[in-house]
């Protein structure tokens, strides 16, 4: 290959802006907070690009709720009798749920799928807790309050990059800070972290989550931390020493810069480079647990957060914020044969990474939850679903009071009053409120909680108990 300019700076590219927003100059000091950042605490957002159907995901199990449920979706259920095996949606194939909270609903009873299997064991034994019609609201709202504009609506409903960006900064697409990140925020603020470079990381490419407005996110591959291409190789275009030359470019090593972008710009390389390399040599040593992971998309990402909780005593971490993700679950069509192996990616990868922290002794310091763009529609378009809002969500760790079912979990009929149409099902539970519950988990203050949550003042209730 022939040396050009342009082949030398591409070769610098491939460290995403994204990862290197992490180590831009900070862009608001907060005032003094008192986050608790004693021990080690790690959040893990598993989101499902797409909009999960939660109607297909916690099922009732009650005869008369599941006749209910199956009268509404029997063309759909009629789908999974055709696959392979029979169908998994049938009353008989379905895992009952034992909860601890079951006086709660009056003598309905709740199940899941088989796929889902590896997470029912998880919340039978106390390990995890399902968090139902969950999503994002401005303030508490009804059907009547939707049909006559009485609350503000979330902005640009049922559109999934709006609501993806909505369920993880409040805000439509093109907002700038998510609710993982200003978390993060408040736990650099409170020093949790000597370095902030590892406190946001994502194993899953640029997301708003991971953005707070101190921290930012630093991102790493299925393989572990990404390398620039050009400082990392041996023999750059025939070059034993131009690697190291091209670091110095990069690091604007012995130059004075008047330039405000070059300076923050050489910054970025600097602490970028140096990172990488941190890492890098921290993944050479072998993994301290013996967990297979699935090598699913997801699997990977998982076993790579996994392999860097493992190294938080070599990095001076306390708190750590992590995002993976997984897609394929918008379901128009052909959900009988597309849900069931989306469900067992996520059950077999979530259940895999929480054996992997029980082996490292940090089970009931990480916390792991799903999160989704929406829920579905109750009612089907024969083989499929429409947007809907609420969903069901898993939250799994040694430190969740697990073997509940935590919310009010709507009647699988239509037009109850937490019903927008076909189903659709209004959030009764808050992402706010959600958010707030993982957040004071992870040490923060109710001041610091408002300031991470500026939408939380609208509701009455801060803590949903799932610890």
């Amino acid at each position: 290959m022939s040396f050009s300019r342009r082949n030398f700076l591409k070769t610098g590219t491939a460290l995403s802006l994204g990862a290197a927003t992490g180590f831009a100059n900070d862009l608001m000091r907060f005032n003094a907070f008192a986050a608790d950042t004693s021990g080690y605490r790690a959040l893990v957002c598993v989101f499902l690009f797409g909009g999960m159907d939660g109607h297909d995901t916690v099922i009732p199990y009650d005869t008369a709720n599941y006749n209910q449920f199956a009268d509404i979706r029997r063309e759909l259920l009629n789908r999974y009798a055709n696959n392979m095996g029979g169908s998994t949606r049938d009353r008989a194939a379905l895992l009952p749920l034992t909860l601890s909270n079951a006086a709660d609903f009056g003598g309905r009873q709740f199940a899941l799928p088989p796929e889902l299997a590896p997470i029912h064991d998880l919340v039978q034994a106390g390990d995890g807790a399902i968090v139902s019609n969950v999503g994002p609201l401005l303030t508490p709202m009804n059907r009547d309050d939707f049909r006559n504009r009485r609350s503000l609506r979330p902005p640009r409903l049922f559109s999934h990059n709006d609501q993806q960006s909505v369920w993880m900064s409040s805000e439509p697409e093109g907002a700038r800070f998510g609710w993982g990140g200003r978390i993060a925020d408040m736990a650099a603020a409170a020093s949790a972290n000597p370095d902030a470079t590892f406190t946001a990381v994502s194993a899953s490419g640029n997301t708003v989550f991971l953005q707070g407005e101190t921290v930012g996110q630093y991102q790493v591959g299925s393989n572990g931390p990404q390398e620039i291409r050009g400082v990392s190789d041996d023999d750059l275009y025939g070059s034993a020493s131009l690697p190291g030359l091209y670091e110095e470019t990069l690091k604007a090593q012995g130059q004075t810069l008047d330039n405000v972008f070059k300076r923050d710009f050489v910054n970025i390389m600097d602490r970028s480079i140096d990172a990488n390399r941190t890492l890098r040599q921290s993944f050479g040593a072998a993994a301290p647990f013996s967990t297979v992971f699935p090598q699913s998309r997801l699997g990977r990402q998982l076993q790579v957060v996994a392999r860097i909780i493992a190294l938080r005593g070599t990095l001076g971490v306390s708190r750590q914020v992590f995002f993976v993700s997984t897609g394929g679950y918008d379901t128009h069509s052909n959900q009988a044969t597309s849900i069931p192996n989306l469900h067992t990616t996520l059950a077999e990868g979530m259940r895999a990474f929480y054996d992997a922290t029980v082996e490292m002794g940090v089970d009931q310091e990480v916390t792991s939850f799903s999160s989704s763009d929406f829920g579905r529609t109750l009612t089907i378009n024969r083989d499929g679903t429409d947007h809907g809002w609420g969903g069901h969500h898993f939250v799994i760790g040694g430190g969740v009071n697990g073997s509940r079912l935590l919310g009010q979990f709507p009647e699988p009929v239509v037009g109850h009053d937490q019903d927008s149409n076909n189903g659709r099902l209004i959030p009764t539970t808050s992402v706010d409120q959600f958010a707030a519950t993982l957040g004071r988990w992870f040490g923060l203050d109710d001041g610091e909680l408002d300031t991470a949550l500026p939408g939380l003042s609208n509701f009455s209730q801060r803590d949903i108990g799932l610890f």
